[in-house]
C-alpha cells in the first residue's frame, strides 16, 4: 500500500497536513482502539462527528485528544456533537460553533469551525453531520457551502458523516462546490460504514479550488492501524486525507 506523505512546511511556505474525519458515536465503544487508529494516521487535524455532548463531555474528550497527541480546537456540545481536534503543529487564528436551524422533532445539528495556520499556509476547516431527512440535508448542505464561503479564507476544508451516499443531492451538491477528495485521488479503501462489513461511502473530506489532495481514503492497511482496532473503535470507518495547502 502507498503510504500518504507526511505532514511538513515546503520551503515556499505551503503545508503538507494530514486530515482525519471521524463518527466516533460519542466515545461509546473501545477508547482505547479509537484513540490507537486516531494517533496511528498521525492527523494535524480531526474532524470529529458525534463527539460527547453531555455528562463530562469536555473531560471525555480532552481524554481521547490527549490519548492520540492532540488538543481540542473547537465543538463538541456548544456544536451539537461536531468537534475538531489539532496537533501542537497549528497556530489557531480563531473558532467558532454554529448551531443550525432546528426542525421540529429532528435532532439538533451543528457545525465546528476554525482557522488555523500551518507555516505560510492558512486554511478553514469545518466538521459536520448533516441530518437523517434528506429535506433538511440537503438545507444544511447550503448553509455548509455558505459558512465556508463566509469564513474569509481563500484555502478551506469540510468533512464529515453526510449521512448519504455520492449519488445523492446533497452529496453532489458538495462536490460540484468542492473537491471531493475520494474521488480526486483515491487511497486506502473507499466504503466508511459499517466497520464489520462496509458497503457504502457516506463520510468524506472535501478541499477548496487551489488545495492538492494527496490521497484520500479510508486508512486501511495504514502502518499502526489494525482491522481489529477499526471495528472495535465505533461503527464508522475514518477518512484520512493528505493534502497540500498553498502559501498566502
Amino acid at each position: 500500500m502507498e503510504l500518504l506523505p507526511n505532514s511538513r512546511t515546503e520551503p515556499d511556505g505551503s503545508a503538507v497536513v494530514r486530515v482525519l474525519s471521524y463518527n466516533i458515536r460519542s466515545m461509546r465503544d473501545d477508547t482505547d482502539a479509537l484513540a490507537r487508529v486516531i494517533g496511528a494516521c498521525a492527523p494535524d487535524l480531526v474532524l470529529v462527528q458525534e463527539a460527547p455532548r453531555f455528562f463530562r463531555w469536555r473531560k471525555k474528550l480532552a481524554r481521547l485528544a490527549a490519548a492520540s497527541g492532540l488538543v481540542i480546537l473547537s465543538g463538541g456540545a456548544p456544536a451539537a456533537g461536531p468537534a475538531l481536534l489539532c496537533g501542537l503543529r497549528a497556530t489557531v487564528e480563531r473558532t467558532e460553533d454554529v448551531l443550525l436551524p432546528l426542525t421540529p422533532g429532528e435532532h439538533r445539528r451543528g457545525l465546528a469551525t476554525a482557522v488555523v495556520r500551518f507555516g505560510g499556509a492558512r486554511l478553514g476547516v469545518l466538521s459536520c453531520h448533516l441530518s437523517l431527512r434528506p429535506d433538511e440535508r440537503y438545507a444544511q448542505g447550503g448553509m455548509l457551502l455558505d459558512r465556508l464561503a463566509a469564513m474569509g479564507v481563500e484555502h478551506a476544508i469540510a468533512g464529515g458523516d453526510l449521512n448519504e451516499r455520492p449519488d445523492g443531492p446533497t452529496f453532489r451538491r458538495l462536490a460540484d462546490g468542492l473537491q471531493d477528495g475520494w474521488a480526486t485521488k483515491p487511497w486506502g479503501g473507499e466504503h466508511t460504514w459499517t466497520p464489520a462489513d462496509p458497503y457504502q461511502r457516506i463520510d468524506a473530506v472535501f478541499a477548496t479550488r487551489g488545495i492538492e489532495v494527496l490521497g484520500c481514503g479510508v486508512p486501511h492497511g495504514h502502518p499502526g492501524v489494525s482491522e481489529a482496532d477499526l471495528r472495535a473503535a465505533t461503527d464508522h470507518l475514518p477518512v484520512l486525507a493528505a493534502v497540500r495547502i498553498p502559501a498566502v
